[in-house]
């Protein structure tokens, strides 16, 4: 292996030809692989299945979680995800196996009411818009972008989106409603964002009375070394500046426990509270409060929630360094084609490949049995203007399928880089 930026004509040929002759072998194979979806595996489903050998439904104050009651949630559950998200239990609503339902609910209902601080339902906004921190989570962006918002872009860094660009728009223009945000080993790049961004999120000065802030914490416990990453508690840090109304965060066991049948939950002001619950009670009499139970008595608390997901870690691990070692190993010789997030919690590694490229190595994988999220899904309309991300998701297959499709992966994304640099070589000859 050498540096392609550094090949002839003959010699990206010859790599070509080379790497077409693996890419058969791997066609020959037959193989059905995916690494789309944050999906855990079956091994970690496996790790939660004593939950379900409750047999008594009755708290330990005697209510039966059987029955109607408690649509903010058992006491129980909100306890156990107030010292999870680290806030008052009296500041948490815990609901059914969904935080992305949440979340779309807490949108139509901007949409079709507005909140307690709006001048007028959203839906009335016309040119309304909203914040998507890119690369991102792409089922967020999907939420407004159905309910008719304009998706601006923010750029990502390690500390977490551009906040001089989000100070700045967010002051100068009351069409703007809401930001999605991924504070802690973000989707897809796994950033945990610093204590000076979230800090600033809570002081945010904004044109809009109503401007939310949708803070989902789906990681919050989802650690991948030794290291506990704890950052400051968003709606704790915005009561200082008297903007807790602004704040609804989110997490849920999807990947703790099971992902179709886990509990979610939301934390946000008392204020805000009691207007969800007005909303949401026109919709819903009380979620699953038995599956609130079992998840309470299964996990118990914090520390409970850590030691079950140090198990998770133990599975994990071996996954994301597979596929990094595998990334250094076929990827690091070839000159600068790609790069890549070595994230410290989470569920992704996010693939940085030559701009132009990311498209056609998607392609490639699929034509060979190996499906990924689409290149371009972790920005607004699928468009990523590089054409350059990919987001890898370890987590599903078994170590060997990991393996087998990192290596796929690795000679895609060099069949691809060779196929653009021989085009553009022919592009300059024609000049």
């Amino acid at each position: 292996m050498a540096d392609y930026f550094a090949m002839n004509h003959d010699e990206l040929t010859a790599e070509k030809t080379a790497l077409e002759a693996q890419y058969k072998k791997f066609q020959g194979m037959n193989l059905k692989l995916n690494m789309a979806r944050g999906k855990p595996g079956p091994h970690q489903m496996d790790l939660a299945m004593d939950l379900l050998k409750m047999d008594n439904y009755i708290t330990d104050n005697g209510f039966d979680t059987r029955n109607y009651g408690e649509l903010e949630g058992l006491p129980e559950a909100r306890a156990l995800f107030a010292d999870v998200f680290g806030v008052q239990p009296g500041e948490v609503f815990v609901g059914g196996n969904s935080s992305l339902q949440l979340m779309y609910n807490l949108v139509a209902i901007g949409m079709m009411f507005g909140f307690q601080d709006s001048p007028k339902p959203w839906g009335q906004v016309e040119h309304r818009k909203f914040l998507c921190p890119v690369p991102g989570y792409d089922r967020h962006f999907a939420i407004t972008e159905e309910m008719g918002f304009e998706l601006i872009s923010v750029p990502m860094s390690p500390d977490g989106p551009d906040m001089d660009m989000i100070e700045k728009l967010v002051a100068e223009d009351d069409t703007i409603k809401g930001i999605w945000c991924v504070p802690q080993y973000s989707n897809p790049d796994g950033y945990t964002y610093s204590d000076e961004t979230i800090r600033r999120f809570a002081a945010l000065k904004t044109a809009a009375p109503d401007f939310k802030i949708f803070w989902d914490e789906a990681y919050i416990v989802h650690h991948l070394t030794d290291e506990i990453i704890e950052t400051p508690v968003l709606l704790n840090e915005a009561k200082k500046y008297g903007n807790e109304d602004r704040v609804f965060m989110f997490t849920s066991t999807s990947k703790i426990t099971f992902p179709g049948a886990g509990i979610s939950a939301i934390a946000c002001s008392e204020n805000s509270m009691k207007y969800m619950c007005k909303r949401f009670s026109t919709m819903i009499i009380s979620y699953d409060k038995m599956n609130q139970l079992r998840h309470v008595r299964f996990l118990k608390n914090k520390a409970g929630v850590l030691a079950h997901m140090a198990k998770h870690r133990r599975r994990l691990v071996p996954c994301f360094d597979a596929v990094k070692t595998t990334f250094a190993e076929e990827l690091t010789p070839c000159g600068n084609i790609a790069h890549w997030t070595n994230p410290k919690g989470g569920y992704f590694i996010s693939l940085y490949v030559m701009p132009g490229c990311a498209k056609r190595v998607a392609q490639l994988c699929k034509d060979c049995g190996l499906t990924l999220t689409g290149a371009g899904s972790a920005y607004p309309y699928h468009k990523d203007p590089d054409d350059s991300h990919l987001r890898i998701a370890p987590t599903y297959p078994s170590l060997t399928e990991v393996e087998t499709a990192s290596a796929l992966l690795c000679v895609c994304v060099r069949l691809a880089v060779v196929e653009k640099l021989l085009a553009d070589q022919l592009t300059s000859s024609k000049i």
